[in-house]
């Protein structure tokens, strides 16, 4: 479920108290009012200004009886994301749903506490050690040059998303899953319609569960005969710890961490680093810049908008603001990476850059467990790409951005792999 989708329905919930007295069509709030999806707007690569001019923490609005909060300042968003004492995850009792995680209600890692988190955590973490994704690697450099030659073969003028961006991380999560090959085309059309919010979450939330149920199948599936994967492998190190529902959980949410995120980061990257031919070479050349100008795409692009929310236990201070027990905390990662208080410039990618400790993984007890895999495969892609390509340019300079979705992204990246003044085959 998005945070969005979360909010959608206490607004449904709250409403079906007072449906009968005032009359309301339930059936017709299909969008999130527009001051909750505001924060998910930008302009390009950049948010919306006004993040940058309020208070590191303010009150995004008030309906209904729920006040919703904003953290934009890294420092704040820094304090809500460690702190497990004073907030929750655990969306089920504000849904008035208290059983355990096998209901059906949660949705993964990210809206669950201790114990449940650590539980599950405990059986994913061993699976994205750097040993264990050291076994990767090798897939992933044949991945993205199987990818290169699907591009050239389309080219001159080709869509990189379709070709590149998403396949890459998408057969990347198949091999780590350890889905057969009759698996993937089913799961490949599970893969773009999650993080569309601009109907109030609705369509995202019916792609998570079609996604879900998918993976739990394949999950029953591999009980049978094990695969060589993380669910095979969480199976047999681990099979009587956990149920199907929750495997499957942990498979989904690697499938929403790693597919859209990568996705988004390998199209709206490239663009930037088109955008800084400079860069763009270098990255080809000198293999001592790739990880620095990684870093400084990921804290720049911050293509997960939002952190999960938070629900504080009791009432409490933040930055000066009074928070409410039964309130609700957002942080806006996008915000808090380009924080003016934490330093100058951070509204500019700039590859030359001291490196800065950013939140594009999130922070604390809930960061993306597969960071490493997400670094390893930009880290291969990237210069992959600008050695077979040192011509490539944008064919359009309009690119078409993908509204209030909680990953930043867009839905095609025409390019160019040689300029008009270069004769195709040089």
């Amino acid at each position: 479920m998005s945070v969005l989708g979360y909010l959608k329905e206490r607004v449904r919930t709250r409403l079906m108290a007072h449906a009968t007295r005032d009359g309301i069509d339930l059936t017709k709030i299909d969008r999130v009012p527009e001051t909750l999806s505001w924060p998910l707007n930008r302009v390009g690569m950049d948010p919306v200004a006004r993040v940058g001019e309020v208070e590191p923490v303010h009150k995004l609005t008030s309906f209904l009886g729920m006040n919703i909060w904003l953290v934009t300042g890294a420092a704040e968003t820094r304090e809500v994301l460690a702190d497990t004492t004073s907030y929750s995850n655990d969306i089920r009792p504000l849904m008035g749903r208290r059983g355990s995680t096998t209901d059906g209600d949660i949705g993964g890692l990210g809206f669950t506490d201790p114990p449940d988190h650590t539980r599950l955590r405990r059986l994913l973490t061993p699976e994205f050690t750097m040993r264990r994704l050291e076994r990767l690697r090798p897939w992933i450099a044949e991945t993205v040059e199987r990818q290169l030659d699907e591009v050239e073969r389309q080219g001159p003028e080709v869509d990189l998303v379709p070709t590149f961006a998403f396949p890459v991380p998408f057969l990347v999560i198949c091999e780590l899953l350890g889905l057969p090959d009759e698996d993937r085309e089913t799961f490949r059309q599970l893969g773009s319609a999650r993080f569309d919010v601009s109907y109030g979450g609705a369509g995202s939330l019916g792609a998570v569960s079609e996604s879900r149920r998918f993976l739990m199948e394949a999950t029953r599936k591999q009980r049978k005969d094990p695969g060589p994967g993380l669910i095979g492998q969480i199976i047999r190190e681990h099979g009587d710890e956990i149920n199907d529902f929750d495997l499957g959980g942990l498979a989904d949410g690697v499938f929403t961490g790693g597919l859209e995120t990568s996705a988004s980061m390998l199209a709206l990257g490239t663009a930037v680093l088109l955008n800084h031919p400079d860069d763009y070479a270098r990255i080809a050349e000198d293999p001592g810049s790739v990880d620095r100008t990684v870093e400084e795409l990921l804290r720049y692009l911050t293509v997960v908008q939002v952190a999960f929310p938070r629900f504080p236990k009791h009432d409490l201070e933040l930055a000066g603001q009074h928070i409410g027990k039964g309130d609700v905390v957002i942080c806006h990662l996008a915000g808090a990476n380009r924080d003016p208080r934490a330093d100058t410039g951070l509204d500019v990618f700039d590859s030359g850059r001291m490196p800065v400790s950013h939140l594009a993984f999130g922070h604390g007890f809930h960061r993306c467990v597969g960071a490493e895999l997400a670094r390893m495969e930009l880290r291969t892609a990237y210069p992959a790409l600008a050695r077979r390509f040192p011509y490539l340019r944008l064919a359009e300079t309009d690119l078409d951005f993908r509204r209030l979705s909680l990953v930043h992204g867009v839905n095609a990246l025409p390019v160019r792999l040689v300029p008009a003044e270069v004769p195709v085959g040089r």
